[in-house]
């Protein structure tokens, strides 16, 4: 249901979202888009993760040298598909059913794939447990990811890690005030055949160590991959453990 809104000078902004409804809009989103996000990766479109993000992840994950990996919103699988052919044992979850579908396909040995939902995982959908737990540009909520988080120590192996990189805060805020809240989503930059950009949850910094610690998670290591023709953060990536 959208709630429209006046401020205090009775002039009006743009209408706003319930929190649900954000979160129907995320999904709704990525089901419109999978086909048209599966060729711009695939075809190596999107080039902030070509030249730095994918490198970024992947060096991370190795560095930790982990057996066994949940890789949540997969999408159309390459992280998945890259950590099996090094060897480790991967499951790949997302929500989009056309995703996961496209995501099996010629899957190497060692990668299977799941549609869940996080709300569905945070039910108790999944029993296994993970050296790591790998979210890749996949956390856009807000409830969900505190429904999320409370599943990650009952996920974990002993030892393991959460690992999560997410957009630099201090460069995605742009001209928005430095704190938590919605954002209208955009395709700027994109190929035009993406269609019905989705909101997402803009998080401080602090916000994003604030959330892994109020669920038992102490963040060990941060990194700020660097763009090498920009000179700025392409991303943050977090690593926690319980």
């Amino acid at each position: 249901m959208l709630l429209p809104q006046d401020t205090a000078d009775g002039t009006a902004y743009l209408p706003r979202a319930v929190p649900p409804y954000m979160e129907e809009q995320i999904l709704a989103s990525w089901v419109v888009n999978a086909a048209t996000w599966t060729r711009a990766v695939r075809r190596g479109e999107i080039l902030s993760r070509v030249r730095v993000t994918n490198g970024a992840i992947l060096q991370a994950i190795t560095d930790c040298a982990p057996a066994t990996l949940l890789d949540l919103g997969c999408g159309e699988g390459w992280l998945s598909h890259h950590c099996a052919r090094q060897g480790i044992v991967v499951l790949g979850i997302d929500a989009v059913a056309d995703l996961t579908a496209i995501a099996a396909e010629g899957a190497p040995a060692g990668a299977s794939f799941r549609t869940l939902s996080y709300q569905q995982i945070a039910a108790g959908a999944l029993q296994q447990r993970f050296d790591m737990v790998v979210a890749n540009f996949s956390l856009l909520g807000d409830h969900s990811l505190d429904e999320l988080f409370t599943t990650f120590s009952g996920l974990l192996s002993p030892g393991g890690s959460v690992l999560v990189q997410t957009l630099h805060p201090l460069l995605a805020c742009a001209d928005h005030p430095y704190e938590d809240g919605w954002r209208e989503g955009s395709w700027a930059g994109f190929s035009p055949a993406f269609r019905t950009p989705a909101p997402w949850f803009f998080r401080t910094l602090e916000s994003w160590v604030r959330l892994f610690q109020s669920h038992g998670l102490i963040v060990r290591e941060l990194r700020e991959p660097i763009d090498p023709l920009s000179g700025q953060p392409a991303s943050v990536i977090l690593r926690a453990t319980v």
